[in-house]
């Protein structure tokens, strides 16, 4: 039987002329070699299953599942990224819609990334680093495993505890293999910095020193069976952690004690094989522009004076005229006015203001953007575990239905890295209208195909975005009865600027992690040594923040100088199509906002 809607269709598509219907195969042919990809990257992609919420139906199985951290592994998906390469380049672009065009462009920016990494059989992608080190102090299965089992390992039935505690006994697998990786990395002259596997020392060894029943993955484990009323199998897990785990993480930790022997104190990149050609991928990768370092850096410093200055006419204005900028304002964050207690009650005095500030900030946001998103945001600090090491914030997203809410980390391993005048402008960036904000409104566009939805991943557009956000809350007027909240704006984009010259400091000048210390102190007043180690495992990530924003903002007023501007259209613009790079973002918002 001949279904009605078929016919009809049939019948539209024959009623085109000859270029519309090969335009309307190609984007076909596009949209399924795409959707392909993207399916074998979730077949693959357990963990990522699991936080999208598309464990269920067909992919209920990969809810039991870890990813596969093997060497083996790891070269099978550089052979998969030269031929996802070649199979895009058979795709006639001239027979593209625009939409279209838009998807294509947008993967061939990233398979073309993705070869370009082959060359560099050490090169492991991790999430929102492109690092040489597959365990650090910032990465690594010790690191993330526990906290996905604890905040995204679903416990809804019988069938998830089962899950929980196949993916615990599964957690030794992705041990070792990140253990034989990181030998294997070592072999080929690539070992982290002393500074950095000192610090993931301590963080592997606090992990194993912990018992298995005072994990708080097994913990959450417990709780969250009794709020469903099944079984506690948490001592099962307990033992699985304190046997097969712990004996796991022995080995990482002597493996990571060889190293050490053998490792040196040179921060940067350069030292590795072919190490410049890898920072100068990386910052292609994180900018998606064709910066150089040397472009980067002078970017950097020229934002620095300027901020600065900025900084120093506020400060000079609330009556603080001696010292440095940088003095200054490491003065204001020794003052007691500033701080919440470095105990259990401080941080929780801190959480809630950060959570006011949240619910303001979010009830202003249809004030300038056309769509709200459903999804929920929550704040969580940075587990204990892992916050030596972790950055200062971070935002993690919901799931795909908005079932799961979008969560805010804040690191709180010492209060007094958060006084009061910093902590708008860090919710504003993490959650609305930053991170969180944008990337439901990303995942909820049903009309964009799911590979535009979780496909992007470019950190100049995310983190670039991030930043910009700060702007749109200062123009909301939230400073403007708090005048140290205005600092706190500004020192935050003087931190990214000074980001650009850190970064490319370490790794194009061959910096040292004391020379990047005291540039940060010298212009912030704080050493930043926990971000200085960042940069140092993941290179060119830390210049994404100001080469985004300085191109969204000067598209906005490049755009805002035009009549008849309207700004949700602009941010409409900025945000439906998604994640991308930012090359790509420059023709869609022109396309947008000329219609």
């Amino acid at each position: 039987m001949i279904d009605r809607r078929q016919l009809l269709g049939a019948a539209a598509v024959a009623a085109l002329p000859v270029s519309a219907i090969a335009q309307t195969d190609e984007n076909a042919r596009l949209d399924a070699l795409l959707t392909r990809q993207l399916e074998d990257n979730l077949d693959r992609a357990h963990e990522g299953v699991t936080s999208l919420g598309l464990d269920v139906g067909k992919r209920a199985g990969q809810r039991s599942k870890l990813d596969d951290r093997s060497s083996a592994a790891f070269a099978a998906d550089r052979d998969r990224a030269a031929t996802r390469l070649a199979e895009l380049k058979t795709i006639k672009t001239d027979r593209l819609s625009p939409e279209a065009r838009l998807s294509y462009d947008i993967a061939m920016f990233q398979r073309t990334l993705a070869d370009g990494y082959r060359r560099f059989a050490w090169h492991t992608p991790d999430g929102w680093r492109q690092t040489p080190y597959g365990v650090s102090q910032l990465g690594g299965a010790y690191a993330a495993i526990p906290d996905f089992l604890d905040s995204r390992q679903p416990i809804n039935d019988a069938a998830d505890v089962d899950a929980f505690l196949a993916r615990t006994r599964a957690f030794v697998t992705a041990l070792d293999q990140d253990t034989e990786r990181t030998r294997a990395n070592a072999g080929m002259g690539v070992i982290a910095p002393d500074f950095i596997l000192d610090q993931t020392l301590g963080q592997l060894t606090a992990l194993r020193d912990r018992p298995g029943a005072e994990q708080p993955m097994i913990k959450s484990l417990a709780r969250r069976s009794a709020e469903k009323g099944l079984k506690d199998e948490s001592a099962k897990a307990a033992a699985i952690f304190d046997g097969p785990v712990r004996e796991a993480l022995d080995r990482q930790i002597a493996e990571i004690k060889r190293l050490r022997a053998l490792s040196s104190h040179q921060a940067g990149v350069r030292r590795l094989p072919d190490g410049e050609a890898y920072y100068a991928l990386n910052l292609r990768n994180f900018t998606t522009t064709e910066y150089t370092p040397s472009e980067i850096r002078k970017i950097g410093l020229d934002q620095v004076a300027d901020l600065s200055s900025k900084i120093d006419v506020l400060l000079r204005k609330e009556g603080y005229t001696k010292g440095t900028v940088a003095q200054r304002l490491a003065g204001l964050r020794e003052e007691p006015r500033f701080r919440f207690a470095n105990d259990d009650k401080g941080r929780e005095d801190l959480l809630a203001y950060v959570n006011a500030e949240m619910a303001a900030i979010r009830a202003r946001m249809p004030e300038v953007f056309p769509r709200i998103p459903r999804t929920d945001f929550v704040v969580r600090r940075v587990p204990v575990s892992i916050q030596a090491g972790a950055p200062g914030g971070y935002a993690q997203g919901g799931s795909l239905d908005g079932t799961r809410p979008g969560t805010y980390y804040i690191n709180l391993r010492d209060t007094a890295e958060w006084p009061r005048w910093t902590l708008k402008t860090l919710t504003y960036h993490e959650a609305a209208p930053g991170h969180l904000f944008q990337g439901a409104l990303n995942q909820e566009q049903g009309q964009l195909p799911l590979y535009r939805r979780i496909g992007g991943g470019f950190s100049a557009y995310g983190e670039g975005w991030g930043l910009y956000s700060e702007r749109i809350a200062d123009e909301l007027g939230v400073y403007e009865n708090d005048p140290f909240g205005r600092i706190g704006y500004l020192e935050s984009f003087l931190f990214r600027a000074c980001r650009l010259v850190v970064d490319t400091g370490l790794h194009h000048e061959d910096w040292s992690r004391e020379q990047a210390i005291t540039y940060f102190r010298d212009n912030l007043g704080d050493g930043n040594e926990a971000e200085v180690e960042r940069y140092c495992v993941a290179p060119g990530q830390a210049c994404s923040y100001k080469i985004g924003e300085t191109f969204m903002s000067r598209l906005r007023d490049e755009m805002q100088a035009k009549p008849g501007f309207d700004l949700k259209k602009f941010h409409a613009a900025m945000i439906d199509g998604g994640n991308i790079p930012l090359t790509v973002l420059d023709r869609r918002v022109r396309a947008a906002m000329a219609v």
